[in-house]
C-alpha cells in the first residue's frame, strides 16, 4: 500500500481517501483508483459504472440513494469544490439519520467512500464543477429515492455562503424526509 491515505469517519463504513500524488515542473500522477490498495484499506467492491457530472455554483445535488439496488459510491472532484454529504439510511444502523460531510476539490483530491445503504448529495461551492463517481450496481431509475437535502431530522449543516441561491432540480424539492422512509 502506501499509494493512499484512509482516514476513517465516525459513522462506520464512510472513508476518506487522499492519494499519493506525484509531481514535478510537467505537472503530477496519481493513481485514482487501484483495487488492491482500496481492498488493503477495507474497500472491497467492484465498481461498474462511472458517472460524471457538471454544475455550476450553488448547485444541490440529493439527497438520494437506491431502494431495493442499493450502490456504494467512490467520489471525487476533477474540477473546482463541492462540499459532500452522506446520509445513514441502513436499516437497524446505530448511527442510522446521521450525515457526514467532507470538502472535496481539484486541490485536495479527496475521495469519498459511500458504502450501500447511504443517501448522497453535494453542493457546489466553485463557479464550476466537475465531480466524477464510481457504482458498484448500475443506475436503475425506477429505484431512485430521495431525502429533501434540508429535512430538519437529519439536519445537514450545509456550507451555504450568504447570497448563495441553490439550484436544485425539480424532483429534489420534492422529496419527503427521512421518517418517510420505509426500510
Amino acid at each position: 500500500m502506501g499509494k493512499i491515505t484512509v482516514e476513517a469517519c465516525e459513522i462506520e463504513g464512510l472513508k476518506i481517501i487522499t492519494p499519493t500524488v506525484f509531481g514535478d515542473e510537467r505537472g503530477y500522477f496519481m493513481e485514482t483508483y487501484h483495487y488492491e490498495d482500496y481492498k488493503a484499506a477495507g474497500i472491497d467492491r467492484v465498481f461498474v459504472q462511472d458517472n460524471q457530472s457538471a454544475s455550476r455554483k450553488g448547485v444541490l445535488r440529493g439527497l438520494h440513494f437506491q431502494k431495493q439496488f442499493p450502490q456504494a459510491k467512490l467520489v471525487r472532484v476533477i474540477k473546482g469544490q463541492v462540499f459532500d454529504v452522506a446520509v445513514d439510511i441502513r436499516p437497524g444502523s446505530a448511527t442510522y439519520g446521521r450525515w457526514h460531510g467532507v470538502l472535496l476539490s481539484e486541490e485536495n483530491k479527496k475521495q469519498f467512500f459511500i458504502p450501500e445503504n447511504f443517501a448522497h448529495g453535494f453542493l457546489v461551492l466553485s463557479d464550476y464543477a466537475e465531480f466524477c463517481y464510481k457504482c458498484t450496481d448500475f443506475y436503475h431509475p425506477d429505484d431512485e429515492g430521495g431525502i429533501l437535502y434540508n429535512d430538519p431530522d437529519i439536519g445537514v449543516e450545509w456550507p451555504i455562503p450568504e447570497g448563495m441561491e441553490l439550484i436544485l432540480s425539480q424532483k429534489d424539492t420534492k422529496w419527503g424526509g427521512i421518517s418517510q422512509l420505509r426500510r
